[in-house]
């Protein structure tokens, strides 16, 4: 027998009041064992970002806790977000160097890494994400879908035991959603814990492990990817990714 999937983050009982008395999360349990392709999807508002923001200890809980290795997020924050990879929707706010090396770099510089390791890591990043020959480019210079990459490197290199993309599809054309779909399967393939906000289940349902949906905070939906009844799927505001009959590992934009 193999050894147990350890619990790398539990959510328990969450809940997130907003200053006007409204609840964006309410009584939320989730569990995120290593080795999950967890998507996560829902409708816009259907809370999906304020969770991932929740994850690495950017939000404080109302109600409940999250916990990243047992402990408690927003007692120990700066663990979690060494532990735990966001990267946003709106990536090029993430990109703070003049070249794309010295922007891999900033992240474990600032962990107080020797250079070696510095330069080792991002090396490595980039490499992964399939920016090996672009160390001395400006980051302006790069497309859309590149910058997106270097975004996810610039995570990467400080070697979280998850990475959190927020949308990783979304304002990218075909060429740049298949850069990144690449990175992703590479990612599962190295055995990275990996949580996909997405609403575009179309794109990437054939890599998951797991389908978590959203809806009005809560969770509606925790299982299988080909679990829900195809009608469900636009009772949560998705285009539902089955119809005209395609199956599961068809679900992919990578081909």
């Amino acid at each position: 027998m193999g050894s147990p999937v350890a619990e790398l983050i539990e959510v328990e009982e969450l809940g997130h009041r907003f200053r006007d008395g409204s609840w964006g999360l309410r009584n939320l349990n989730l569990k995120i064992a290593e080795r999950d392709i967890l998507l996560l999807a829902g409708r816009n508002g259907s809370g999906k970002t304020l969770l991932a923001r929740h994850l690495i200890g950017l939000a404080r809980p109302s109600t409940g806790r999250v916990l990243y290795r047992g402990t408690a997020v927003d007692r120990d924050p700066e663990r979690a977000r060494r532990g735990i990879g966001l990267v946003f929707q709106d990536s090029e706010a993430q990109i703070v160097g003049q070249t794309v090396i010295e922007d891999a770099s900033f992240g474990p510089y600032n962990l107080g890494w020797s250079p070696e390791l510095v330069r080792d890591r991002a090396g490595r990043a980039l490499a992964l994400v399939g920016l090996e020959d672009r160390h001395e480019r400006r980051p302006d210079s790069l497309s859309g879908g590149e910058r997106r990459r270097l975004a996810i490197a610039g995570i990467l290199a400080m070697e979280p035991e998850c990475v959190v993309l927020d949308e990783p599809f979304a304002n990218l054309d075909l060429v740049a959603i298949r850069q990144v779909l690449d990175v992703i399967r590479r990612l599962a393939a190295a055995g990275r814990t990996l949580v996909i906000v997405t609403h575009e289940l179309e794109k990437c349902l054939a890599h998951a492990s797991r389908l978590v949906i959203m809806d009005g905070g809560s969770i509606a939906y925790d299982g299988a990817p080909e679990g829900p009844p195809p009608e469900r799927f636009e009772d949560y505001g998705l285009v539902n990714p089955y119809r005209y009959g395609r199956r599961r590992e068809e679900l992919t934009w990578l081909t």
